[in-house]
């Protein structure tokens, strides 16, 4: 293929197949999607990472039948109990006593590529849980060396944690998101390196210290905003140590009542009034995005923990070159429209597959190279829905697939078109776009999914019965014993919200030696609704052009706080000058 110098493209505006919406392809896109062999992408890139992530489900785990048991044993699952997908434990799913070459196909040049990936995705025994290295994590998710962690999700080389999501290298911390390696913390947003912090969002190295917000180095301080390397600081005034150390003694955060009004006072008085940098962007180069850390080269990326270089519309990624429109890649270099994929080259369309290079369309495969179309296949080279081929017959047939993916696409819902290059339709995802994070990042109501074209799935019937109505949660965690453990406690919202409340929750024995320790009250709100209230807290994955608005200064950014917004956002130059 005769690769066609950047410098001979021009940015071409074209309009969303999905949406309608008119998005950019400038000149480096079509030297990436030449570089890799696929046409320019026909949907916008909010619309490519909302299908996505419609094809990724964390949080929503079920009771299903273990296909690898003679008896059908219950075990919890990601597949939901009504869905056709077959489902092994961990262990069965990692060992030799079954063989995913069973289920391989011959290709069908009467059918289209994506529908004969989808049986064949029906037919392959998947993991009921993303697992990896973990030991006594119970209901967690998309986990790898976690220790005596609970309902974790997205984490990685965490322990005695709960409640948390993407917040890898915690310990001893419950009610995370989009925080690393903090200990002994509770109820973080986008905090790194924390010690003994509490109800912060975007703090660097503080510790002893609570209801912070974009704080760096600072330690015994509370309820303030914008403050370096400070101590013992009360709503931003400084204090003596025992004037502050007296202060804070006064306060009864233990009691749920009083705790709330203090976090209303310093939500409204100081963190709605603190000065916002329009991307936190640290020791990068060339980049645009937020929460982008020792990168370069790289736009429109989001929560990269570092090294990323020469990528665009990364999400929730570290250690990628040449990446385009990837979520939670590792180590990937040439990965272009992926979800969760770890170590790795040139591949595309890849869901959960790792060590492994060279794949195109491929779920849950380990240790491979040169596959297409291909479900839970380790250690295997030429492969095509799962059925081997020798290198020249499987270059020749991979040839003949893409022809016919380019000129007889497949016809989605809604009139929809996927070729080569194109991400999986949406209508094949194993999951109701409810369960999946697209509602997080993306919400819709039943109505909008499905005129959509997702699925949508219906609540399920609570068999359980409350212990503790939500009104008669103790306030004071000094009023609470042992017998609170286990109890069915109900949510504050009862299901009545669109955040996938599971209406009740309970308390178990280490969630509440940690609040006793903490001196924090029982929560009203159950894990799911608490992981939206911090969601809300963050920024959208989206990028828009506006000024600083510090006065007289001219310069325009790239920033994910919308025009329209009451932050104050300021560029780097007039940050670093108020705030360091």
């Amino acid at each position: 293929m005769k690769l066609i110098s950047i410098m001979e493209y021009k940015n071409e505006n074209r309009t969303c197949q999905n949406c309608k919406k008119y998005f950019t392809i400038e000149p480096d896109d079509f030297g990436f999607y030449e570089k890799i062999g696929v046409p320019a992408p026909t949907w916008c890139p909010e619309c490519r990472l909302q299908r996505r992530m419609s094809w990724r489900n964390e949080r929503n785990l079920y009771k299903k039948k273990n296909s690898a048991s003679i008896d059908s044993i219950e075990i919890l699952s990601m597949y939901s109990p009504d869905s056709p997908y077959i489902i092994y434990d961990k262990e069965y799913w990692w060992s030799d006593k079954w063989d995913p070459l069973k289920y391989g196909q011959e290709y069908d040049f009467q059918k289209s590529f994506f529908e004969q990936f989808s049986e064949l995705l029906k037919v392959t025994p998947l993991q009921a849980l993303q697992l990896m290295n973990s030991e006594k994590s119970q209901y967690c998710n998309y986990i790898d060396y976690n220790k005596n962690c609970y309902l974790v999700f997205g984490t990685g080389f965490s322990e005695n944690t709960r409640y948390s999501n993407k917040s890898s290298y915690s310990t001893d911390s419950q009610d995370l998101l989009g925080s690393t390696h903090n200990e002994l913390c509770f109820d973080l947003i986008d905090c790194f390196g924390c010690f003994n912090l509490i109800s912060s969002e975007n703090c660097v190295s503080c510790m002893n210290s609570a209801f912070l917000y974009g704080c760096r180095n600072c330690n015994d301080c509370f309820g303030c905003a914008n403050l370096v390397s400070k101590s013992y600081c009360f709503l931003n005034v400084q204090l003596k140590k025992e004037e502050y150390l007296e202060k804070v003694k006064s306060l009864n955060l233990g009691n749920n009542i009083y705790r709330e009004k203090i976090k209303q006072k310093f939500e409204k008085e100081i963190r709605d009034k603190a000065i916002r940098r329009f991307a936190n962007i640290t020791q990068c180069t060339n980049c645009t995005g937020h929460n982008i850390n020792k990168s370069k080269n790289s736009k429109h990326c989001f929560d990269i923990d570092h090294d990323a270089e020469d990528s665009k519309y990364a999400i929730h990624s570290l250690e990628i070159k040449d990446n385009y429109d990837v979520y939670g890649n590792y180590k990937s270099e040439l990965a272009y429209e992926g979800v969760d994929n770890d170590i790795g080259m040139n591949n595309l369309g890849t869901i959960t597959v790792y060590s492994s290079n060279n794949c195109s369309y491929c779920f849950t495969c380990q240790a491979s190279s040169n596959l297409f179309g291909c479900v839970g296949l380790r250690s295997k080279e030429y492969f095509i829905l799962n059925k081997q081929y020798s290198k020249k017959e499987f270059l020749e047939l991979k040839s003949k697939i893409i022809k016919q993916m380019n000129e007889k696409p497949f016809l989605g819902l809604n009139n929809r078109i996927y070729k080569y290059g194109d991400f999986f339709p949406i209508e094949f995802s194993p999951w109701a776009y409810n369960e999946t994070i697209a509602q997080e990042y993306f919400p819709l109501t039943k109505k909008e999914a499905l005129n959509q074209g997702y699925k949508w799935k219906e609540k399920e019937e609570r068999n359980y019965q409350i212990d503790i109505q939500n009104k008669d949660i103790l306030n004071d965690i000094k009023e609470v014993d042992d017998s609170i453990i286990n109890k069915v406690i109900e949510c504050e919202h009862k299901g009545t919200c669109n955040e996938q409340c599971t209406e009740a929750f309970k308390i178990i024995p280490d969630e509440l030696k940690f609040y006793q320790r903490m001196n924090l009250p029982i929560p009203h709100l159950c894990p799911n609704c608490r992981h939206y209230n911090r969601l809300k807290q963050r920024n959208p994955l989206k990028l828009w052009h506006r000024k600083c608005m510090k006065e007289n200064c001219p310069n325009e950014f790239e920033t994910s706080y919308a025009p329209d917004r009451p932050e104050i956002v300021y560029c780097e130059k007039c940050y670093q000058q108020e705030v360091y």
